[in-house]
């Protein structure tokens, strides 16, 4: 019973048979404030290859009033089953079909998402569709490669305004008729519909004008800092455009930030959705800026590689995303005037942290995975078709070389513009303009899944010259449960040569000869461009961070950068070597104690704020889960009283500031640490500088409410002062956070035993529930997880399941015991394979955690 699922095969055939025309929706969403299901009529026109087939259109809705196909009614009873409605009988050539269901309303961000506000309690909505969910607002054929044409025809409460792919037309009364769309895929169909505050300009060039529009809930507009958005859009549009050649496809393009969305942003054509968390309320750091702008570019690559152009089926998802995040970081680092020109610091600290991560999980998979159906595409949004895809795309320029790439890019899109197509098309144009044959390359790095470990090879004379120096390549082996073999790939890389100089104290490399850059391949590779050179203090192997792989340091360069890390002039040769010491941490080659002390000593250098609150974070996750237990205390405490001191010693209102206000908050343990959140709190301390706003506030609350300083009272006193909807995911996370067995209690029963939570508020319940300083307070909790799991994912839509299953997974319970009841649980649970792979992907989890746990207590 395929239930909401549909196979690659279903794919294809229907593929082969069907060719879509056109559709005609109309929504009656008048009653929209009021919630419930609301009226959905479609007409599609559609041309079958044979007489007399037999096909289906997707459909889920809790009613189905009508289905007339080429004039003749069919009996809902009879064809719709499991989110399918047959249809028999088809013509050869063209064919009508109109469907008039009721379709409902949903909480989870998928589908036709409603949200109401606490601030004006109006209801707003937005759709999401990738990947599966047009089906759940209107009858579709849920695929990428069945393109069509879309007119939306939306009956609204008077008062709101609809927005969809098309420019937004003027209303009949409460009717939005809008024009046909070009031939796009359903999943990047949209409407967002309610009374949204909006702020509108144009992109000019060349004569092109382009309308801009920038949409979010009223009660946030003193928030939107429109110029600022509009600047990076422009420049996406400029780079873009001229690096794709290829003018911006649809006639508008409108950012929506829209409440309780899942991801960070979607592509749908000319009306992107964003998340509304980054309209930011209080003060962030200059991190969170690019990260956002970083966000916006992707989704605006988007509309070329992914809406122009669409992958034939999800099993080039990766493609999608990874080339919409290469060029995305490209534009940051190279476009003229971009404010993030070290954005390849950035990509390096964060989305391939995230990759070498994802590659190490039993889970690992090709970056060209094997999709067979819609349940593994919906596991898939992962570090390895995001992060590893990029990275592979960045060798692949390093390789091909960036003229040649977006050469073959620009045929790319000329030749293909509103169709679809398969890797296959693209290295076909790669190859042609660059000369190289990419075949080779493709199975090497896209067919295979796992990472490699580079490692130097040196020696020297007793004047310290190279005598001899070679990389050797390796290919550890794959994760217990992962399928393939380990791989040794061809990489481009550059070596590094860094010297100390003595003059600035920094470590630098030297223009003319301090760099090469060579092809690695196999086992050992020999680099005798380096012989006879004077050993510097650092050699850095895969400086610029061309390739994807694990890279450790000899041991001398190994030595100097410990005592040095923070003294490199240039941010990315920092982040490379921070993320490499943090890779050995996971990996149990460097004990957690010593990756704590090589931080201390650095990261007061650091420049690069990104870096360091990524260095905040990883060090408070290598304490909780990475330390010998009978030395986490002590090493909580080195690192908080290490932060406070930051904290008072950072430059005023700096980024820094900030980001020590954050990380001291996150462990203060001491009852004069507590003391002094409490006094910021109520304005009895200050630091100079440091503005407790609504958004700090809320982490010491949570914080406080954590360790029981805070009661419900106190919480609820908190939300009156912030009676929003950001306040009430705060609230209901510092409730949960509570170090009592009743708020624990409620806070599972409100997720486990209720399906009313909206996932935003539950995905702050989760976030709330586990603290690692609540260990024996939450053990109990183990046992019933995997009680109740099973049943879970079954009965909640994906990504409320999803949230579920990854969120309360006993993932700080750092025992056997946890592995043991996992294994038992996936040995009799029989969970389908989505379910298996993110319970198999946390259980590596406390393996990983018990080898580090066990190295570190070596080390004592």
């Amino acid at each position: 019973m395929p239930g909401t699922n549909l196979t690659r095969e279903e794919a294809q055939a229907r593929a082969k048979l069907l060719t879509v025309d056109s559709y005609e929706v109309e929504l009656d969403l008048s009653g929209a404030q009021e919630g419930g299901t609301y009226r959905s009529v479609t007409t599609v026109r559609f041309d079958s290859a044979e007489t007399g087939a037999e096909s289906f259109i997707d459909l889920v809705a809790p009613t189905l009033h009508e289905v007339t196909l080429n004039g003749d009614a069919l009996d809902p009873d009879e064809v719709f089953k499991d989110s399918r409605i047959a249809l028999p009988g088809l013509l050869a050539g063209r064919n009508v079909l109109r469907v008039v269901a009721d379709a409902a309303y949903t909480n989870t961000g998928e589908g036709l998402h409603r949200f109401v506000d606490p601030v004006d309690q109006q209801a707003y909505l937005y759709t999401q569709f990738e990947v599966p969910d047009a089906r759940r607002v209107f009858a579709s054929f849920e695929q990428p490669d069945l393109k069509a044409t879309f007119q939306f025809t939306v009956t609204a409460p008077s008062g709101w305004t609809v927005i969809s792919n098309s420019p937004t037309p003027e209303p009949k009364g409460d009717v939005w008729r809008f024009e046909p769309t070009p031939r796009i895929s359903t999943y990047i169909t949209a409407l967002i519909v309610g009374p949204y505050h909006s702020v509108h300009s144009v992109y000019e060039a060349d004569g092109q004008t382009v309308p801009l529009g920038i949409y979010c809930r009223p009660s946030l507009a003193e928030f939107l800092d429109s110029d600022a958005i509009f600047e990076v859009t422009r420049q996406g549009f400029s780079w873009f455009q001229e690096k794709f050649d290829y003018a911006y496809p649809f006639k508008k393009y409108d950012q929506l930030f829209v409440p309780e969305f899942n991801a960070g942003a979607m592509e749908n054509a000319g009306a992107v959705t964003i998340r509304d968390q980054y309209v930011f309320r209080s003060k962030v750091t200059d991190a969170a800026y690019e990260v956002r702008a970083e966000t916006i570019l992707h989704e605006l690559a988007h509309m070329w590689f992914g809406d122009l152009v669409t992958m034939e089926w999800w099993n080039d998802l990766w493609l999608n995303e990874s080339f919409a995040t290469y060029t995305s970081i490209a534009c940051q680092a190279y476009a003229p005037g971009s404010r993030w020109p070290h954005s390849w610091t950035t990509f390096a600290n964060s989305m391939k942290t995230w990759a070498y991560r994802q590659d190490q999980l039993p889970s690992t998979h090709p970056i060209m995975a094997e999709i067979r159906d819609l349940d593994d595409v919906l596991v898939n949004f992962d570090g390895i078709t995001y992060a590893k895809g990029a990275s592979v795309l960045k060798q692949l320029v390093a390789y091909v070389g960036m003229d040649a790439f977006f050469a073959g890019v620009q045929a790319y899109f000329k030749q293909h513009a509103y169709g679809n197509t398969r890797l296959s098309d693209l290295l076909g144009a790669l190859e042609e303009t660059s000369g190289r044959d990419l075949k080779a390359w493709s199975k090497s790095w896209l067919e295979t899944a796992g990472i490699n470990i580079l490692r130097p090879e040196i020696e020297t004379d007793a004047d310290g010259v190279i005598t001899s120096f070679a990389i050797r390549q390796e290919a550890p082996a794959l994760p217990a449960g992962a399928k393939g073999e380990p791989t040794l790939r061809p990489h481009r890389i550059a070596v590094g040569l860094y010297d100390l100089d003595e003059a600035t104290g920094k470590l630098l490399r030297d223009d003319e000869d301090g760099r090469i850059e060579l092809d690695v391949d196999g086992e050992l590779t020999v680099v005798p461009q380096l012989v006879g050179k004077r050993r510097p203090h650092v050699i850095l192997l895969n400086d610029d961070d061309l390739s994807y792989s694990k890279v450790r340091l000899d041991d001398e360069s190994l030595a100097f950068v410990t005592e040095h890390l923070g003294d490199f002039e240039a941010s990315l040769p920092r982040a490379l070597c921070w993320a490499s010491a943090w890779d050995m941490t996971r990996d149990a080659e460097l004990p957690t104690r010593d990756y704590l002390s090589l931080v201390l000593s650095g990261i007061g250098k650091e420049s690069d704020i990104g870096v360091v609150q990524s260095l905040q974070r990883q060090v408070k996750l290598a304490i909780d889960l990475y330390a010998d237990p009978t030395a986490r205390e002590a090493l909580l405490t080195r690192w908080t009283d290490a932060t406070l001191a930051h904290l008072r010693a950072a430059e005023a209102g700096s980024d820094h500031q900030l980001a020590w206000a954050r990380a001291f908050a996150a462990t203060a343990r001491t009852p004069e640490q507590l003391d002094l959140l409490d006094a910021l709190l109520e304005g009895t301390q200050t630091i100079e500088g440091l503005t407790v706003d609504t958004e700090l506030r809320w982490s010491f609350v949570q914080r406080l409410a954590a360790v029981g300083r805070f009661d419900e009272d106190q919480i609820a006193g908190e939300y009156e002062r912030d009676k929003t909807a950001a306040g009430e995911r705060h609230a209901a996370t510092a409730r949960a956070a509570r170090p009592t067995p009743e708020a624990k209690a409620e806070a599972w029963a409100s997720v486990i035993e209720s399906d009313k939570l909206p996932n935003a508020v539950q995905e702050a319940v989760i976030g709330g529930f586990v603290q690692t300083d609540q260990r024996e307070l939450l053990e109990p909790y183990t046992d019933k997880y995997f009680a109740v799991v099973k049943d879970t994912w079954d009965s909640r839509s994906h990504e409320i399941a999803q949230q579920i299953a990854i969120g309360f997974y006993p993932a700080i319970q750092v025992s056997q015991d946890t592995l043991a009841k996992t294994d038992a649980w996936l040995a009799s649970a029989e969970p389908n394979a989505s379910l298996r792979r993110l319970v198999s992907e946390s259980r590596s989890g406390i393996e990983r955690a018990l080898r580090a746990q066990a190295a570190d207590a070596a080390a004592e």
